[in-house]
């Protein structure tokens, strides 16, 4: 099965570190305890997350045509580097004073499920969560003002990693066409979408309770946890409620997520990336 990205993408691994030997404020987007703690919780799922997006891939990687292959590999290297400045920022969220214990357990819980099924299903749920970044890194570059007030050397790692999940965020869903060729496109489709339902339920649930998890640490808890949380995340700046109409797109006949090329929005951060 041959790539179905543009025929001039270039997946490009880019080795940059962030923050190093600086400390971060608890609160390091616009002094905002919702909206840093929505970043927070996403951020401690990246370091084993990712990790298990790359055992996922590469267990379909034989096989692949050439193009795919390198396709793989670069996603496979962008990933790792994505995994080591991840670690990096979730050291800096714990030296902020935050337990992420919990989070990270119940990271790993998810995990241990999904590695309980044949290597197919871990396929179709990196696919989803792939989808998942791919979405939210478009939003996030298409509205700089969403990182304009945060601590530049943190919103800098936040662009940088949402201008490479762009760039690879065709490789899972090759990879699964690949792996899944021998199906018919009614089994393709519907697995597909069973997968992304339940993705979508538990990440939501469990980035939601991460997220209240660090509130309560600010000592904000009940209603006002429940409020604050949603107004950030469906209404200002309301990054979720951005991304639903192309979640909903994953389920649409003849779907790839290279039916919108968005390179534009790398060339976009790029330049940010430059002069910060």
């Amino acid at each position: 099965m041959q790539s179905h990205s543009p025929a001039d993408l270039s997946i490009t691994p880019r080795d940059r570190r962030f923050g190093r030997g600086a400390p971060q404020d608890r609160h390091w987007l616009a002094g905002d305890p919702y909206q840093t703690a929505i970043y927070n919780a996403l951020s401690v799922t990246f370091p084993k997350g990712e990790a298990f997006f790359v055992e996922s891939v590469r267990a379909f990687r034989d096989g692949t045509e050439p193009r795919l292959a390198a396709e793989i590999a670069a996603f496979v290297k962008q990933e790792v580097m994505h995994t080591r400045e991840h670690v990096a920022f979730n050291r800096r969220v714990t030296d902020a004073g935050y337990d992420v214990a919990r989070l990270e357990a119940a990271v790993d819980a998810r995990l241990a499920v999904i590695r309980t099924r044949p290597a197919i299903a871990s396929l179709a749920v990196t696919m989803a969560l792939e989808h998942y970044t791919a979405i939210l890194a478009h939003a996030l570059l298409a509205d700089p003002a969403h990182l304009d007030r945060a601590e530049p050397e943190t919103a800098a790692l936040w662009r940088w990693h949402a201008i490479e999940e762009i760039e690879h965020k065709g490789v899972a869903y090759d990879t699964w066409l690949h792996a899944t060729k021998g199906w018919s496109r009614w089994k393709r489709w519907s697995v597909k979408a069973k997968v992304m339902l339940l993705v979508t339920q538990n990440f939501m649930v469990d980035r939601t309770r991460g997220a209240l998890d660090l509130l309560a640490q600010d000592g904000i808890i009940g209603w006002r946890a429940g409020w604050g949380l949603f107004h950030a995340a469906f209404v200002a700046p309301g990054l979720v409620r951005r991304i639903a109409g192309a979640w909903l797109a994953y389920f649409m006949p003849g779907f790839h997520p290279w039916n919108e090329d968005d390179r534009p929005l790398i060339v976009q951060a790029e330049r940010l990336l430059a002069t910060a």
